[in-house]
């Protein structure tokens, strides 16, 4: 998870109950009576494309003995060290307490910075709590309602900006790490060779006989003084051929190395064509949300070269057509001929990967594409798209705003990604937008 959210507040104003809908299960006990979470508990949390850890803690109260009550606050106490966002809850039908102003005052002097919510909303027997809870001095409160889903949307505008900050930290720590990139294929494509051709040694086990390589193998390694870590893994047959034990382990490993991989490359033999085999190995590689660049082994061996990329070229476009512009290099490992052109192009896709677009720049993209080509009709009524933003990178993913309840089809949604790829150059990496409805925070509030 990219952040950490607390929730605090007095016993019983919702706590559990919003960690329930956050998490999108009963984990935490929920009962009319206070006090009924006396330890903290942690969960996945999710709202649309925002994923963070979330705590739900006891009840504040006053107490600061060794009494079960002065645990209960302890317990809070870690999870405030633990977490970079607060998120503290009022009552807003019961309004702002003695015990709110207290622990107010006590969360303002924390040192992570504090969202405040006033749950318990909805209807109009919430709005004096609402507009009382601006004397806590938490700045502006989210209306929510935890147990009808209200307010949500508000609230992943306001815990938006920590997924960027967390991802961007995550940047900053990827470039002092190694790149992480990964070798798969079917079995004898050819993989150990490429490895021990860019290392300069022996150092993978090869032959002519498939299934050499039975775990997926990390070497250490640096190409023009960027650090790699190069991993080799087992061949990847079909499913129906993949029969003894020791092999199916040995897939499961390279599955796990595709997830764990930064950019992929998905080696294939040029004298067996491109089989149906390659694209389900490629389209797994992008579901993982993985750059992936394609190199065609053995080309020395080729006789029709422009008709064997035509037919590599096409099929992509038919089975992969959710990822447009994926690289295609073509070279003998076993020579090395024609193989000093991958790297510079995994670096490139790489950076694609980690690519970011600023509001601003998405929001004039996105008016001119509405003018262009505007949201189908629901229900009677035309979809509305209010704003769009770019929540993550690695790969770049995307929040479409909306105004108006309504599901977009498959066909927009593409439309949307290939105006990206083409507009912002996004080619071979996986692009994902995720549409949800929510107030428009760009909007002037006159």
């Amino acid at each position: 998870m990219s952040f950490t959210v607390a929730i605090i507040g007095r016993p019983n104003v919702g706590k559990s109950t919003l960690f329930n809908r956050l998490v999108g299960k009963k984990l935490a006990l929920v009962d009319d009576t206070p006090g009924v979470t006396r330890d903290r508990r942690e969960g996945d949390a999710r709202i649309g494309s925002l994923k963070f850890k979330i705590i739900d803690t006891a009840g504040l109260e006053e107490s600061f003995d060794d009494s079960l009550e002065g645990r209960m606050r302890q317990q809070t106490e870690i999870a405030l060290e633990e977490a970079d966002v607060a998120l503290m809850i009022i009552d807003a039908r019961s309004g702002v307490t003695p015990l709110d102003e207290h622990f107010a005052k006590w969360i303002r002097k924390a040192p992570i910075p504090v969202i405040l919510a006033a749950n318990k909303a909805e209807g109009r027997s919430g709005e004096h709590g609402l507009l009382e809870s601006y004397k806590l001095g938490l700045g502006d409160p989210i209306a929510l309602s935890a147990e009808h889903g209200e307010g949500i949307g508000e609230l992943f505008d306001a815990l938006l900006p920590f997924e960027k900050k967390a991802d961007a930290e995550l940047e900053e720590e990827a470039e002092e790490k190694p790149l992480q990139l990964a070798i798969v294929g079917r079995p004898n494509a050819g993989k150990s060779t490429l490895v021990n051709y860019l290392i300069g040694e022996d150092r993978m086990l090869t032959g002519p006989e498939a299934g050499v390589t039975r775990d997926a193998i990390a070497v250490e390694w640096e190409f023009q003084g960027r650090a790699i870590k190069l991993v080799d893994t087992a061949g990847l047959r079909k499913k129906a051929r993949v029969q003894k034990k020791l092999e199916k382990l040995s897939v499961a490993d390279s599955l796990r190395v595709i997830k764990m991989a930064e950019v992929v490359v998905l080696m294939v033999d040029a004298e067996l064509t491109f089989e149906k085999q390659d694209l389900t190995i490629a389209s797994h590689v992008i579901e993982e949300g993985r750059a992936l660049v394609l190199a065609v082994n053995k080309w020395d061996t080729v006789r029709d070269r422009q008709g064997a990329l035509k037919v590599i070229r096409d099929r992509l476009s038919i089975s992969l057509p959710q990822v447009r512009g994926i690289p295609i290099i073509t070279f003998s490992a076993l020579t090395g001929r024609g193989v000093e052109k991958l790297m510079p192009k995994v670096l490139e896709v790489y950076e694609l990967w980690n690519k970011r677009i600023s509001t601003a720049k998405l929001n004039r993209w996105l008016e001119h594409m509405l003018e262009q080509h505007p949201p189908p009709m629901a229900k009677g009524r035309r979809l509305k798209i209010r704003y769009m933003t770019q929540v993550k990178a690695r790969p770049p993913t995307f929040s479409l705003f909306m105004s108006s309840r309504g599901e977009l089809p498959e066909s927009y949604l593409r439309y949307l990604v290939n105006g990206l790829r083409e507009d912002f150059d996004l080619p071979a990496v996986p692009i994902r937008i995720s549409p949800r409805t929510g107030k428009n925070p760009y909007v002037d509030k006159n």
